[in-house]
This record gives structure tokens, C-alpha cells and sequence, in this order.
């Protein structure tokens, strides 16, 4: 017997670049796609260093958690991606201003590339209210 899954999808973040959704909600959490700094209006990567880039990103996952009723003190981890350590502290602040005084579990991990060359993807899950 299969989890009932949802589909979420919203316009105010970046369409999938591949065969996935923006978010799945089973079983009462939201799963979102690992989001990157491209603007949902042009489809192009935003401009700007690590930290553009990385408010670009929560701007995105901010859209599918209100998509799916859920907001920052729903999520329950997060995970990290970086193109380079180096890039922690910036990502760090951007992610603590954005999160609020939501604490989520959290990984980070230092990748060999990431897709259209940015530096910074993001993925969450976080409980929704059914």
C-alpha cells in the first residue's frame, strides 16, 4: 500500500529544471525539492555572491512552505549544500535571519558542483497541519 502523496507548486518559486516537484507533502510533511538563486519571474540565476544567492534561496523555499500552510517555525531539517566550506559563515547569517528563531535540525555538506553553476541549495522538511 503506497503513502498518498501531494503535489505542491507554486508560481512564486522556480519551476523544476527536471522530472520532480517544488514540494511533496506525505504523511504530514512537506519534502521540498533542493532549492537554488534562480528567480521564479526570468528562470535565471540571480545575480550576486553567496549571500544573494542564499536569500534568493530562502526566498524560494519561503514560497513553497506558504504554498503547502506551513512557515520557518514548521520546519523540522534542513539540509545545506555549498559549492564551498569557505562560504559557511556568509550562508550561516543569511540562514539564521531568515529562519528567525526556528532551530531545525540541520546538515551541511561541501559539494564537488551544483546545477547552473550557483553556490548555495537548500532543501527543507517541515510538518504541515492537515
Amino acid at each position: 500500500m503506497s503513502t498518498p502523496l501531494e503535489t505542491v507548486s507554486t508560481p512564486s518559486a522556480p519551476a523544476a529544471i527536471g522530472p520532480y516537484s517544488q514540494g511533496v507533502i506525505a504523511n504530514g510533511f512537506l519534502f521540498t525539492a533542493g532549492q537554488i538563486a534562480l528567480d521564479p519571474a526570468t528562470g535565471e540565476v540571480a545575480p550576486g555572491d553567496v549571500t544573494a544567492q542564499t536569500e534568493r534561496v530562502f526566498k524560494n523555499l519561503g514560497a513553497i512552505l506558504a504554498s503547502a500552510g506551513a512557515g520557518w517555525a514548521d520546519v523540522v531539517k534542513a539540509t545545506v549544500y555549498l559549492r564551498h566550506m569557505s562560504d559557511y559563515p556568509a550562508v550561516n547569517e543569511v540562514y539564521a535571519r531568515a529562519m528567525g528563531t526556528a532551530r531545525p535540525a540541520r546538515s551541511t555538506v561541501e559539494v564537488g558542483a551544483l546545477p547552473r553553476g550557483v553556490l548555495v541549495e537548500i532543501d527543507l522538511v517541515a510538518a504541515v497541519r492537515g
